[in-house]
């Protein structure tokens, strides 16, 4: 059988790792190998995609009839979608891309999967929702035809929009639920503390108080508590309502709180900090 996926990060941390240390194959290969340029383009991608806290209209708004939206989806190269996926495929499974494909699209894309989270929005736009850590041969081709594009090239135009900037509330909470559910291994349904805390600096860069999340990570790395050594969907999803609802800590009450223990404990150590 596979063995279970790693994190995105992860598999990429790793990666990187390996390249330091000379470990990895030298640049200059076909496109669909890993190339050594993909991290150094990464910068410039990332400054395209603009600033959390404005807003932009949604891509695939209404095209009117459902008629023509089909009429536009089948001037799509079907053929074309097919073969971005055989590039990126499992050599054991070409219904499945797991992690290694997804860092071979990255490298296409010239973005970064661990700086650059416009690679998650992507997968969750395109509804990468049958397993964590991959994508099948059919969400991907239904993302394409949602995004409308069959080509890098096209996909590469899409990137500015898939800035986190552009996402409302709603949407932005569906995407933050995703990224949990995505790095899942296997059949856990926890994430590893370590994984949650570069997940957390990530998705949600700009999108909450850089005091408050700078905080609640540092809080969970000097964590002793067994009880945080793996984090649930209902705490992830927790510390980002939390954050919505309750900007001033001073007015926090414990005694009427309905928030897990997790964010109860967060608090006291804010309380002791500001002592």
């Amino acid at each position: 059988g596979r063995r279970g996926h790693r994190s995105l990060i992860h598999h990429m941390g790793g990666k990187r790792k390996a390249k330091k240390a000379g470990l990895e194959e030298s640049p200059g290969r076909s496109k669909r190998s890993t190339s050594a340029s993909a991290s150094a383009s990464a910068d410039s991608m990332w400054s395209s995609g603009g600033s959390s806290g404005r807003r932009g209209h949604r891509s695939g708004s209404h095209r009117g009839s459902r008629n023509s939206a089909m009429e536009v989806a089948s001037r799509l190269n079907e053929a074309s979608i097919q073969q971005m996926f055989a590039n990126i495929a499992d050599e054991d499974d070409p219904n499945s891309a797991s992690l290694e494909g997804i860092s071979k699209l990255c490298d296409e894309l010239g973005i970064d999967p661990l700086e650059d989270i416009r690679i998650l929005v992507l997968l969750w736009k395109m509804g990468a929702n049958d397993k964590p850590g991959q994508i099948n041969k059919k969400e991907f081709s239904q993302g394409c035809e949602k995004l409308q594009v069959d080509s890098i090239d096209k996909l590469k135009k899409q990137l500015p929009a898939l800035d986190t900037g552009f996402l409302d509330r709603t949407e932005f909470k569906d995407f933050y639920k995703f990224c949990f559910q995505f790095n899942r291994q296997g059949t856990h349904r926890t994430l590893d503390k370590d994984l949650v805390i570069a997940l957390l600096q990530m998705v949600l860069k700009e999108r909450v108080a850089d005091d408050r999340l700078t905080t609640f990570t540092e809080f969970l790395g000097k964590s002793t508590d067994e009880t945080y050594s793996r984090i649930t969907l209902d705490q992830w999803t927790s510390f980002l309502d939390f954050c919505y609802e309750c900007e001033d800590i001073s007015k926090f009450d414990e005694a009427t709180s309905a928030w897990p223990v997790l964010i109860d404990e967060y608090v006291e150590y804010m309380e002791k900090l500001q002592r």
